[in-house]
């Protein structure tokens, strides 16, 4: 599988941000007669809010709240796991982050979030779970997801361990002789490290790059994955100088 996108993150004030991402997703088969699939996957819109940002000593602490949710913006099949590119089901999102940073160098960051998913329509009128359903709709079950992250951070440089889990809340597991269906259970801890470099002499740009393991799960595939990105900060607030006569 492979992911580009569009990233965008807008600060309204000093504690409120709005961030956006819209990413086109291919999928391809390693084997077999299966075909992937590519396309424009989900919009996803969030704010972040900051109501504690607290000096204790060499320490700060900083405290999020993140509230979001995301729709399909194309016509996908998400009938067609492993190689269907999302599951097309509306979320929304809410999120607790908590951030330690110590001596303006090391962090640890805490966040947990809960995932409630709306019903999905596939291709067809029956399908089976744990018993015969004869509809088109799918009960999509929610989820909760943490993530543990940890490192280095200054204005230049952040590199960082990070643990991260996704378990849902319901579901079942894939049945026997079939392939994976957009409501089974997907429980999947996976284990990574992330690097960002912003220049020097170009601060508005800057460099990512990642990889991570999937060390457990449950109805998901054991993966190993890499990223890499660019960031560009655009000053929108720029204020103009003011000449005299």
């Amino acid at each position: 599988t492979q992911s580009f996108g569009l990233m965008g993150n807008y600060g309204i004030s000093q504690k409120l941000n709005v961030i956006f991402n819209i990413p086109y997703v291919t999928t391809k088969a390693s084997a077999g007669t299966m075909h992937g699939m590519r396309g424009i996957q989900d919009l996803s819109l969030m704010l972040k809010y900051r109501p504690i940002n607290k000096k204790i000593n060499n320490a700060r602490l900083a405290v999020y709240g993140i509230a979001g949710g995301s729709i399909p913006v194309t016509n996908y099949v998400a009938d067609f796991l492993p190689l269907s590119i999302g599951l097309k089901s509306k979320t929304a999102i809410a999120r607790l982050m908590v951030d330690y940073y110590y001596n303006s160098k090391w962090f640890a960051t805490a966040s947990a979030t809960y995932v409630y998913r709306s019903n999905i329509n596939i291709d067809r009128n029956s399908y089976y779970t744990d018993e015969l359903i004869l509809s088109n709709e799918v009960a999509m079950p929610n989820a909760t997801t943490f993530n543990i992250r940890a490192g280095y951070r200054t204005q230049w440089w952040i590199a960082e361990a990070v643990l991260n889990n996704w378990t849902t809340q319901g579901g079942f597991d894939i049945t026997r002789n079939n392939m994976p269906f957009p409501s089974n259970r997907m429980n999947a801890t996976s284990l990574g490290v992330n690097l960002k470099y912003v220049f020097k002499k170009a601060p508005n740009l800057a460099l990512t790059g990642g990889a991570n393991n999937t060390i457990a799960g449950r109805n998901t595939g054991q993966s190993f994955t890499a990223n890499g990105g660019v960031f560009y900060v655009f000053n929108l607030n720029k204020k103009e100088k003011k000449t005299g006569k």
